[in-house]
């Protein structure tokens, strides 16, 4: 099913153009209202700290009090934060107004069910089906209200804290946290240091503008700089949303999602307690898959994006999933893929174990990958070029078994991401480039 707004992570784009004006978000609240609940009921919305985010706010509070919707406000929290409280606090959906890591002047808008997780397609498509009918605005005797969550952070934090064994604490240990200047620039260290750890927070001043900005899981160059500079233990860096977790080791060496599914699947494995497959996508490094089946660990791969491998877990019966990006999900401690949470769990395991980042990775070997974005326009698609698909098989023949090719559309951006991943760095490297020149001659041809 081919939607017209919403991508793999709700609807996204440059503020002040289509989608994502003040217009717009008022219809939207007043179609969700229409296929959500369309008697009346409560809508949970919270937001990240880009500039905009106060505009799509209003306007979305707007839409829906006038359609007779009760709405609560957290103000800027974690994507993971408001699927929480959706659930904790009754609503029969939430909204984030978020994009992402992307940068400042891009938006977005994220809606969950009343279960903290992600509407399906065909759901999606009904909402759009409304989207031309305008807003709706019933009497004064109809309307809904609106209202601040004030203890929204608190519940967030003791939330999170309570995914980790009780009496646990990081005393001793010495955390850089990079916050991206985004929404989780306050509760991340705060818990940190709730749990005894030394905090040293980079990122963690937003402005509206320098979200993303050089800084966060995107721009980790900033946090392994700091981590080796202040001699910490570890380093944590979060996207715009906090739904995404890249760690830096002792040395300064990025840990990647793919690195740490690695150790929360092993952790589970020794401990007794995983369940199912293990999910990754088919960007996931084929080092991974290798090493899962070396230690008897079934693995599925899923299409690129978190609600493709929430859908899988839940299908399957797993409970760990990830990616390299570091969207990890851990089913058995919440719905969802939370940055703080996964970057708990990963730290309770260098608690009980005592070992570092470094030494808990160490048994892992990583193919050589290399991935080229290439700008195409919006309407460019990849399966109407047969040229492309010979290439492909092309540079498969020339990587073997022992090597892979992938490419994909971006689900957020108008991107062409061209993945090639092999034993030998330098071919992989050369088959990479040329790959992405001959895409991006054809797609320049449109």
């Amino acid at each position: 099913m081919r939607l017209q707004y919403f991508g793999t992570d709700g609807i996204r784009g440059e503020v002040g153009q289509s989608p994502m004006t003040v217009d717009f978000a008022l219809q939207l609240a007043s179609a969700a209202a229409r296929v959500l609940v369309p008697n009346g009921g409560t809508v949970l919305i919270g937001k990240d700290t880009r500039v905009s985010g106060y505009m799509f706010e209003s306007a979305l509070e707007a839409g829906f009090v006038a359609a007779g919707i009760d709405v609560l406000l957290t103000g800027p929290l974690p994507t993971p934060g408001i699927a929480f409280l959706t659930r904790k606090l009754g609503a029969d959906f939430g909204i984030v107004i978020s994009a992402s890591h992307n940068p400042y002047y891009d938006n977005g808008i994220k809606l969950f069910d009343r279960n903290g997780a992600k509407f399906s397609d065909k759901i999606e498509g009904a909402i759009e089906g409304f989207l031309s009918d305008g807003a709706v605005t019933k009497t004064s005797r109809s309307l809904g209200q609106a209202k601040h969550v004030s203890s929204a952070r608190l519940d967030y934090q003791a939330f999170c804290k309570s995914t980790i064994p009780e009496g646990t604490d990081f005393k001793g240990l010495r955390i850089v946290v990079d916050g991206s200047h985004g929404a989780g620039y306050k509760v991340v260290p705060r818990v940190l240091a709730d749990l005894g750890a030394e905090v040293i927070p980079i990122g963690c001043s937003p402005n509206g503008r320098n979200i993303n900005e050089g800084c966060g899981s995107t721009h980790p160059d900033l946090l392994m700089v700091t981590v080796s500079g202040v001699q910490a233990d570890i380093g944590i860096a979060l996207d715009g949303d906090a739904d995404r977790v890249l760690m830096v080791d002792e040395e300064g060496s990025l840990v990647d999602g793919d690195k740490l599914l690695y150790v929360l699947a092993l952790d589970r494995l020794d401990q007794g307690t995983l369940n199912g497959p293990v999910v990754g996508t088919v960007m996931t490094n084929l080092g991974i898959e290798l090493a899962f089946k070396d230690l008897g660990i079934e693995f599925h791969r899923a299409k690129v994006g978190d609600r493709n491998v929430l859908a899988m877990l839940q299908e399957n019966g797993g409970i760990l999933g990830g990616e390299a990006s570091g969207h990890l999900i851990c089913l058995d401690k919440t719905t969802t893929g939370d940055g703080l949470v996964s970057a708990l769990q990963v730290l309770d395991i260098m608690s009980r174990t005592k070992k570092s980042l470094k030494e808990l990775v160490s048994g892992l070997q990583l193919y050589p990958q290399k991935t080229v974005n290439i700008k195409v326009s919006n309407n460019f698609d990849l399966a109407s070029h047969s040229e492309i698909t010979e290439a492909i098989n092309d540079a498969e023949v020339k990587l073997g078994k022992r090597g892979r090719v992938v490419l994909r559309p971006s689900g957020t951006e108008p991107l062409v991401r061209v993945m090639v991943e092999g034993e030998d760095e330098a071919g992989v490297t050369t088959l990479a480039n040329s790959l992405a020149d001959f895409v991006q001659k054809i797609a320049g041809n449109r």
